[in-house]
C-alpha cells in the first residue's frame, strides 16, 4: 500500500463526504477506495472512520491522524514546490474562513490583493458564521472574532472588536440616551442573535459583569437586517464594532453606554499546529497580520 496515496484518499472522503464523492474526485472506483480505506486502517491498527449506511464521522483516532496527514501531505508538496525548477514563490491553494460581515469587510479586500500579489496562490475562502471545524473540513486558516478555546491550534492576534449598543438619531431624540444598562430593560430594543443568543446583553460596571435582558418587537438571526433596523429606529441594538461602524460613520447610528461595554474580543488568525506551516501559508499569514491591523473596526 502506498501511505501517500492512502492519506490522499482519507483527506478525500472527509473533504467530500463520502466515499462515492471522493471516488469521483480521485478518478478512482468505489471499490478502489473502500479497499485503501480498508487497508489503511489495517496498517495504523485502529478505525479512522465510524461508518453506518445513512452517516460518517471520524473516530477521534481518525481526528488525530487526519490532521498528521494534512500536514504529511503539505510538507511533501511544499518540498516538490520548491524542488520544481528551483522556484522561490509560494504556489498551491490556500482554503480560508471567516465570519460573513467581517469577511466581507475587511478580510476579503486583504485577500483579493494578496491574490494579486501571490499569482502562483489558489485562494479559496468561505465566510460562515459559526465555528469551522480547520482539521476536519479542510481549511488552512480562519480568522476568528473570539478567544482561542482549541489547544491545537495557533492565533496570531491582529486587533479587537468592541461589543456596542447604538441607537438612532431619531430613538435618541424621543426617549433620550441611556444612562445605564438596566434603563434598556425598559427600553423597545432589535434583537440579533448572532450578538446575544436569550436576549440577555452583556455589560461591564465597575469591573463586574452586568447582564441585562432585553425585549423588542424586531428580531432577526442577519447583521445587516438588524443594523437597517435600528437605524429606522425600531429600537437599541447591540452589534460588534466593525458591524456598526459604517453606520455610525454615516450618522446613522449613535453609539450609547460606552462606559458600560464589556472587554474587547481578539481578532486572530488561527491555523492548525505550526508544524504545518508551508510557505504559501505564513505568506497568507504575514500579509494578514499587517493589513488586519491596519484596519479600523473598533
Amino acid at each position: 500500500m502506498d501511505k501517500l496515496v492512502a492519506m490522499r484518499t482519507l483527506i478525500e472522503i472527509i473533504d467530500r463526504g463520502s466515499l462515492t464523492k471522493a471516488a469521483e474526485s480521485l478518478g478512482k472506483s468505489l471499490p478502489t477506495v473502500v479497499r485503501t480505506l480498508a487497508a489503511l486502517e489495517q496498517a495504523v491498527g485502529v478505525r479512522l472512520l465510524a461508518r453506518t449506511t445513512r452517516t460518517m464521522s471520524l473516530t477521534p483516532e481518525g481526528r488525530e491522524y487526519l490532521a498528521r496527514a494534512r500536514r504529511i501531505l503539505a510538507d511533501v508538496e511544499e518540498a516538490e514546490n520548491v524542488l520544481a525548477a528551483g522556484r522561490s514563490e509560494p504556489q498551491g491553494s490556500l482554503k480560508i474562513t471567516a465570519p460573513v460581515l467581517f469577511g466581507q469587510q475587511h478580510v476579503a479586500p486583504r485577500l483579493v490583493e494578496f491574490a494579486e500579489r501571490y499569482l502562483q496562490i489558489s485562494v479559496d475562502l468561505v465566510l460562515l458564521d459559526r465555528m469551522v471545524d480547520l482539521v476536519e473540513e479542510g481549511f488552512d486558516a480562519a480568522i476568528r472574532l473570539a478567544p482561542l478555546a482549541d489547544s491545537s491550534m495557533v492565533a496570531i492576534r491582529v486587533g479587537e472588536v468592541r461589543r456596542v449598543v447604538v441607537a438612532s438619531p431619531d430613538l435618541l431624540a424621543r426617549v433620550g440616551s441611556p444612562g445605564a444598562p438596566q434603563a434598556l430593560r425598559e427600553s423597545t430594543c432589535v434583537l440579533f442573535g448572532g450578538i446575544a443568543p436569550g436576549d440577555v446583553w452583556s455589560f461591564r460596571d465597575d469591573g463586574k459583569e452586568l447582564r441585562v435582558p432585553v425585549g423588542g418587537t424586531f428580531r432577526t438571526n442577519n447583521a445587516a437586517v438588524a443594523l437597517e433596523a435600528c437605524a429606522a429606529g425600531l429600537g437599541f441594538a447591540q452589534f460588534l464594532s466593525y458591524q456598526a461602524l459604517p453606520l455610525v460613520r454615516e450618522k446613522r447610528l449613535e453609539i450609547v453606554l460606552s462606559k458600560f461595554e464589556p472587554p474587547a474580543a481578539p481578532v486572530s488568525v488561527v491555523y492548525p499546529d505550526a508544524r504545518g506551516v508551508t510557505t504559501r501559508l505564513r505568506a497568507f499569514l504575514d500579509w494578514m497580520r499587517d493589513g488586519l491591523r491596519r484596519e479600523d473596526y473598533v
